[in-house]
């Protein structure tokens, strides 16, 4: 692998990102973009990076044209876009391409409060606890509540069963929102992500929790319906995590532009974020990286590996720099 010069763009360039909610990795990620690449591009270049939503939206405003650039989390479950599976379902969103991975280990977490004695989920159904579960909304975008209620129901606990047995769901759309109804109104269990903050770590050290294996032939239904993919959290993570969890992955933010972005873009873009690392890498390092919500090093043999196409401008940046095959 080699270092490749810094591109040039000779014309003015007028771009438009979308981060997160304004202050938390995508916003930060848009921003090392943004300050890299504007010197390199004609007199009078600017980017904007929007506020937005960053779960199924991301894809959708991309391929509408809204924006040229934004990401989208879990990096895996943006597969389905393609073919309208899942959360897209009968509305598979066209000329997509990805940039990169930007990588973040975590996944969708279930927690329940030890009083309650469940520790599996044949222990839920049998016991029919009224638990009050602190998660995302199911509102057709954000992608932990979309596949919170898709395993809960593959489980055979749908949200009507649940209330049934006199629980509810309390829903807000962010992790320290989500933990924080733990207190108020005063939540039974959680089931997010973002499990590497110190929102979690904290509620984890102040509670005490069972985490909740998600059974096997649910997440097998749940991947195969709707493009939902597993990852195994291992023992240790959170106070009280003695045993490795089974669970959703919740991996990653997928880049992803148009495909008729113009390749010298493209290209920008793949050897800002694969030449420029440590200007993202210096925001974190101060964190353990089991605790950072970007996974550094940031490694490009790893992000160049994408759930949807890469960008052949994307692609050529990583050939010539010799991380695909037939590379310089």
């Amino acid at each position: 692998m080699r270092r490749l010069p810094a591109p040039k763009i000779d014309r003015r360039l007028e771009l438009n990102f979308q981060g997160d909610w304004g202050h938390a990795n995508l916003h930060r990620i848009c921003g090392w973009i943004s300050s890299v690449m504007t010197p390199l591009c004609g007199d009078g270049s600017r980017i904007a990076t929007w506020t937005g939503k960053w779960g199924s939206e991301a894809p959708r405003v991309v391929a509408d044209g809204l924006v040229d650039m934004a990401m989208s989390v879990p990096a895996a479950w943006v597969a389905s876009a393609l073919t309208g599976q899942g959360i897209y379902s009968g509305k598979p969103v066209k000329g997509i391409s990805a940039i990169a991975t930007m990588p973040q280990t975590d996944w969708v977490l279930l927690a329940i409060d030890q009083s309650f004695g469940v520790r599996t989920f044949d222990d839920l159904r049998e016991k029919r606890p009224p638990l009050r579960i602190a998660t995302g909304p199911d509102d057709g975008d954000h992608t932990v509540g979309y596949g919170v209620q898709r395993v809960m129901e593959a489980a055979g606990i749908d949200r009507a069963t649940l209330e049934s047995w006199g629980g509810c769901y309390l829903e807000e759309d962010r992790p320290d929102r989500v933990l924080n109804l733990l207190k108020d109104p005063g939540a039974d269990a959680v089931f997010f992500e973002a499990v590497m903050t110190p929102f979690w770590r904290k509620a984890a050290e102040e509670r005490a929790f069972h985490y909740i294996p998600i059974e096997r032939d649910v997440l097998d239904a749940v991947e195969r319906d709707f493009g939902l993919t597993r990852a195994t959290m291992p023992a240790g993570r959170l106070h009280g995590m003695d045993y490795p969890v089974e669970t959703l992955d919740f991996a990653d933010f997928l880049m992803i532009v148009r495909d008729d972005m113009p390749d010298d873009i493209a290209y920008m873009l793949a050897w800002i974020i694969c030449e420029t690392p440590e200007i993202l890498e210096r925001q974190y390092s101060h964190l353990p990286v089991e605790h950072s919500p970007v996974t550094y090093p940031l490694e490009p043999v790893k992000m160049m590996k994408t759930s949807i196409p890469l960008h052949p401008g994307a692609e050529r940046y990583y050939r010539e720099a010799g991380y695909l095959d037939g590379g310089a």
